[in-house]
């Protein structure tokens, strides 16, 4: 939680770092930096997962947080808008590497199927908090300090976290991994390992109704609220923070839900409930409307995204799962890489309404392709 509000400050300042050196293409340089930041994630997460196949994981980790307190501690002294862009991959190949071996290591120590659950449900309530309380920070920060110096407090955020994490005890692996031996091919072999498996082919489809809404959010909220409404900053923030607030609450609630309702039903039924939504902020005509709208998409993709680390448990045991979740983040940023353009392109040239159906379509046929395949394979929770 402390790297992640770290990070969620610099956010904030880098929107502001982009302003100062670009002004009105501000929007330019944060649209390259969001490019770069899905490449790597996408080609990066493999790559570190084969590589540290034998290497202490609490190391790594420890490694891959003070990497990433020292780029965006680097962020704070940039004038030029490429230094930005090169920082930004160092930063995202960090996070690339750090979030896949961080969650391979929660279900390890969380080797109880309900305590599991629950640290899930405790990840993601960590991701929407993030997003709600660090722009309410930076907001208070800003008014006492400049917004290099949020650079600053993130990359301390980073040292903290890799000061907790050498504290705490992470269990070792037997073993290297045994999905390669070759080290080219152990660099694919996660991913190909991962869409073997019925259960996580299907996750990897229902994941792109996640990332047309959480697209649709991102990339146009603003436009709806000050282009479309014609409100100010303070309306974007309102709009931005109903989508984690339904997401926190079903967050919440998703470990009792898991008792009683198994995860694939739970799981389509945020997929649908996604699909819909899309539709629906179609023909929003008011920022209460699209309030509305965004706290259920935040529901909904609350009850898509948490259980999603229940099916990767049940898929490897302890020595092929860095490789699994590294597989599972770089593919699911695959989805944000097509969505993300759809969402922009699509909404600068044909407009919102047509974005959100377009998305929408996109969604549906993601939670399709999923319903068919863990229906064929007949699949049980464990």
């Amino acid at each position: 939680m402390i790297g992640l509000l770290g990070f969620g400050l610099s956010t904030v300042a880098l929107s502001l770092l982009a302003f100062e050196l670009a002004g009105d293409n501000a929007g330019e340089i944060l649209g390259v930096a969001l490019g770069l930041k899905m490449v790597t994630y996408v080609l990066v997460a493999p790559l570190i997962a084969s590589l540290a196949a034998n290497v202490s994981r609490k190391k790594l980790l420890v490694s891959l947080d003070l990497i990433r307190a020292l780029a965006v501690g680097s962020i704070a002294f940039v004038d030029q808008v490429w230094q930005v862009y090169v920082l930004i991959v160092v930063l995202s190949a960090g996070a690339a590497g750090f979030t896949p071996a961080l969650q391979a290591v929660v279900p390890d120590i969380f080797e109880d199927v309900e305590a599991y659950t629950e640290a899930l449900s405790m990840t993601r309530l960590s991701y929407e908090l993030e997003g709600l309380l660090s722009p309410v920070i930076a907001a208070v920060l800003l008014g006492i300090i400049g917004f290099n110096v949020l650079f600053a407090l993130n990359a301390t955020a980073f040292l903290l976290s890799a000061l907790l994490i050498s504290t705490t005890v992470v269990p070792r692996l037997t073993r290297g991994s045994s999905l390669s031996a070759h080290r080219l091919r152990q660099m694919t072999q996660g991913v190909r390992h991962y869409l073997r498996l019925a259960r996580l082919r299907g996750l990897f489809a229902i994941y792109f109704a996640a990332a047309s809404a959480s697209a649709m959010v991102i990339i146009n909220t603003v436009v709806f609220v000050k282009g479309e409404f014609g409100l100010a900053d303070n309306e974007v923030a309102w709009a931005l923070g109903a989508v984690g607030a339904g997401s926190i609450i079903v967050a919440v609630i998703m470990p009792l839900l898991l008792r009683r309702i198994r995860d694939y039903t739970v799981m389509l039924a945020g997929a649908v409930t996604l699909t819909v939504m899309l539709v629906l902020v179609s023909g929003v005509g008011s920022l209460a409307a699209l309030i509305a709208c965004w706290f259920v998409v935040g529901a909904g993709l609350s009850l898509v995204q948490t259980p999603a680390g229940r099916l990767i448990q049940r898929s490897a045991g302890p020595d092929d799962r860095p490789a699994l979740y590294a597989a599972q983040f770089s593919l699911s940023h695959v989805c944000w890489l097509v969505t993300y353009p759809l969402a922009g392109f699509v909404g600068a040239g044909l407009g919102l309404s047509t974005t959100a159906l377009v998305l929408a379509a996109v969604a549906a046929l993601g939670t399709v392709v999923a319903a068919l395949i863990w229906r064929s394979q007949r699949l049980r929770p464990s």
